[in-house]
């Protein structure tokens, strides 16, 4: 089986059922993913995620940057020790946490700037740093790092946002398979589509992202957008909503 397997489709419409294979479990397609953004998904336990059949959490790299901080996860050989759970883990990049800190970060074509919402210490992401931050945690499913579109942006500002995040992409993508997991499991990593309301940007972007060859593509901005994702959805590995 590889990464991704397609085994339905509906003929009415896209809806469509498969399962992705990682080191850690299979998950079956489409699914809900809770989030734990530090490790533990509030007011549930580890046991009762079992129960109702969680297949895959969400962590979060700047968050678990923060705290616990890379040197405990690497003493726990990763954040599936870390927090006692043997399923599939994904962690998106952080590139909306940093965005959410308006007032306390710097985007640069280099990557960004920022200080922590905890103790207003000054740090930075780029995508090779973001790679290494998710190589140490060893999620199974890693985000590149893209900067999220204000919204609402014009569209010139639209283009800027969506070029600078398929530049980061290429570099998210050559520090990728320029280092290997720590943990002795595969990482996939996906990439992230972005271009707010205008179809021709996102198709654009996505299209471009496509040729890097990641190994999912997720679909950015959504939470901030009410157009129709229907026509991003033709590639059988764009799977993951943002």
């Amino acid at each position: 089986m590889s990464f991704f397997t397609l085994n339905h489709t509906d003929e009415n419409s896209r809806a469509r059922a498969g399962i992705i294979k990682t080191d850690h479990g299979l998950i079956e397609t489409p699914i809900f993913m809770p989030v734990g953004t530090v490790g533990s998904v509030k007011a549930i336990e580890q046991r009762e995620l079992i129960e109702i059949g969680a297949q895959i959490i969400l962590g979060n790299t700047y968050h678990l940057y923060l705290r616990p901080g890379e040197d405990v996860l690497s003493h726990f050989a990763g954040h599936h020790a870390f927090i006692s759970w043997d399923k599939p883990i994904l962690t998106d990049s952080g590139g909306y946490q940093v965005f959410s800190l308006k007032e306390l970060r710097k985007i640069t074509e280099q990557g960004v700037e920022f200080r922590s919402h905890i103790d207003g210490s000054k740090h930075f992401f780029s995508p090779e740093r973001v790679i290494e931050i998710q190589r140490c945690i060893g999620s199974d499913i890693m985000m590149v790092l893209d900067e999220c579109t204000s919204f609402p942006a014009t569209y010139d500002e639209a283009k800027t946002s969506m070029d600078l995040t398929l530049r980061w992409a290429k570099r998210n993508k050559d520090a990728f398979v320029s280092t290997s997991s720590r943990y002795g499991h595969a990482q996939y990593l996906f990439g992230i589509g972005q271009g707010s309301t205008y179809k021709d940007l996102r198709t654009e972007c996505m299209s471009r992202l496509i040729d890097l060859d990641f190994d999912g593509y997720a679909i950015g901005g959504l939470a901030k957008t009410s157009h129709d994702i229907s026509w991003e959805l033709e590639h059988p590995k764009i799977f993951s909503l943002q």
